[in-house]
């Protein structure tokens, strides 16, 4: 039962329209809630976003009733709570708020105050059999359409076919953290998606018959859609070369739950093992970074003059390749892998990777990171689809497949048109956690209301790289150079943003302790109010810039 309950030092609602207040609960240990005002009304709500716990207040609150977490860009409507864009699941708790005697009191249950967040409500008792999505994989956007859908009200079946025999998983945290706990991983517990009506079906998918709307997995069973999502996610790469083809035990690549349990298992608790990372992009340095910090000795092999310099620049590739270092990562770049040898002690074990140069690395274990590819390989030989030669299928902006009715793709499988600043409506393909589930939920979107537009959205990246990188919008037709406003030394502690052009266009913008630059970017980019190159560099302070109401793209 909801209780009234003071603010504490509040005497008033006195905010103007876009300002925001974190304010203590009187009689609460701990509790607080966010006061924002849009459109003349001032609303309360969770003071923390619900994904990993950002201080709402310091986010970013736009004229229309979004609030934007600074950290991750989870966005929630003000006036419902409700999520508006991922990585957040559960929606932030309203509370009615109003003036009295001088103070200032909200209505709520203390338990919800505590937790910061409002339960989704995606129960359903009564399935309408005659409607059934089935969705083929059970990643980022597998949860975000599932989720989209029960809690946009859809009453029909839901199936999930997936090889990997778990409900959701926060995959960002196998690179990140090397978390091997399922049950610490896991979004929601089985229990939940029950009583949701959710149904898993385990096993890898090997045929979609799109004349008979069915889905085959590779031991026999078969399950009937009337709509079909393709969320298959993607494929990590093995390089194709003696010992790095998967033809020697303890090297691994890293995509799933199995895969991070057997680099730890290989790793073991003690640290002192020396590991090879083949591949300086993000999953590389993650995970190199990861196994660094548990006493291993981490050496990171890459092609580049510095890591990830075609995504984020040459003086950032330096920053991000000194933070790793001072965690004890060792660097060969501009390097060229030629294989690996067994161990002397045991020839079906890894023991060493060869470099071209002559280089011999001691491996007691090796990680490829060096890129996936789509997992459509169960759709190779369907003539109604039409494969890209990276294997992604081609998509509209309601993510609809081209031909087939009631039919989509999301995720790392779907080149999606792109009308972020410089994409013009290219078809761009992008392998982003966010990506995914924001595509997700923009199917579970035109599911339930076929007429609504499709949902806009700015991707977002993040990356745990000794220090926290941001990362909003997109490079489709490449950047001309980048724009840097601060600290890049990894000594004196990164504390900048980089603003990333194509002519006089800013299209993508990276930070570090710099929040919410990036969210900001993110909203204005979304708005088409982005300042350009000039003006950036005049000094501009985009957070100086109001955003309009009006949505451009």
């Amino acid at each position: 039962m909801a209780t009234e309950y003071k603010i504490k030092g509040l005497t008033s609602l006195d905010l103007k329209n876009g300002q925001k207040q974190e304010v203590e609960v009187d009689g609460i240990e701990g509790g607080k809630v966010l006061l924002a005002k849009v459109k003349d009304e001032v609303h309360a709500m969770s003071a923390n976003c619900t994904h990993y716990g950002a201080p709402l207040v310091k986010g970013v609150l736009t004229p229309e009733g979004r609030i934007t977490c600074p950290w991750h860009g989870a966005c929630f409507k003000v006036s419902t709570g409700d999520v508006e864009d991922a990585p957040a699941l559960d929606p932030l708790a309203k509370f009615q708020v109003y003036e009295r005697d001088g103070a200032v009191y909200i209505k709520g249950e203390e338990k919800v105050i505590k937790a910061n967040r409002r339960q989704l409500n995606i129960k359903c008792s009564s399935v309408k059999d005659k409607d059934h999505v089935v969705v083929i994989g059970s990643g980022s956007g597998a949860v975000g359409a599932i989720e989209g859908l029960r809690g946009g009200g859809y009453k029909g079946k839901i199936t999930v076919v997936s090889r990997e025999n778990s409900q959701p998983l926060d995959r960002t945290k196998l690179s990140k953290a090397l978390m091997t706990d399922q049950s610490k991983l896991a979004w929601r517990t089985m229990d939940y998606y029950k009583e949701a009506s959710i149904d898993f079906t385990w096993g890898n998918v090997t045929k979609v018959d799109f004349n008979n709307k069915s889905v085959e997995t590779e031991d026999g069973k078969k399950v009937n859609y009337t709509k079909l999502i393709m969320a298959s996610g993607g494929t990590p790469k093995w390089l194709p070369m003696d010992g790095l083809k998967g033809d020697l035990e303890n090297v691994f690549v890293l995509r799933a739950l199995p895969h991070a349990q057997g680099i730890m298992k290989a790793a073991g608790e003690n640290g002192g093992k020396k590991v090879v990372v083949v591949g300086s992009s993000f999953i590389g340095m993650e995970v190199g970074n990861c196994l660094a910090g548990m006493k291993h000795d981490v050496t990171i092999i890459g092609m580049e003059e510095e890591p990830m310099m075609a995504v984020m620049g040459k003086q950032l590739g330096k920053t991000f390749r000194e933070l790793l270092e001072k965690n004890g990562v060792k660097f060969k770049m501009q390097a060229e892998v030629e294989g690996a040898k067994p161990s002397e002690s045991n020839s079906k074990m890894v023991g060493s990777v060869q470099l071209k140069d002559g280089t011999n690395l001691p491996a007691d274990l090796v990680i490829e990171g060096v890129g996936v590819r789509p997992s459509t390989d169960y759709l190779q030989d369907v003539k109604e689809i039409k494969l890209n030669k990276d294997g992604s299928i081609n998509v509209n902006e309601k993510f609809e497949v081209e031909g087939l009715k009631d039919v989509f793709a999301i995720g790392d499988i779907a080149s999606y048109p792109y009308h972020g600043p410089g994409g013009n409506g290219k078809l761009v393909r992008i392998e982003h956690w966010d990506v995914a589930q924001n595509a997700g939920r923009s199917v579970a979107g035109t599911i339930n209301d076929p007429s609504a537009p499709p949902k806009s959205f700015i991707p977002v990246f993040w990356s745990a790289l000794g220090a926290q990188l941001r990362y909003c919008g997109n490079t489709p037709n490449g950047y001309d150079d980048v724009i840097i406003q601060g600290e890049t030394d990894a000594q004196k502690g990164p504390s900048f943003v980089a603003y990333y052009h194509k002519g006089e266009e800013i299209v993508a913008v990276a930070s570090m302790m710099k929040d919410p630059y990036m969210t900001q970017s993110a909203e204005l980019m979304r708005h088409n109010k982005m300042p350009g190159k000039s003006e950036i560099q005049k000094g501009v302070d985009i957070m100086e810039i109001s955003i309009p109401s009006e949505i451009k793209i």
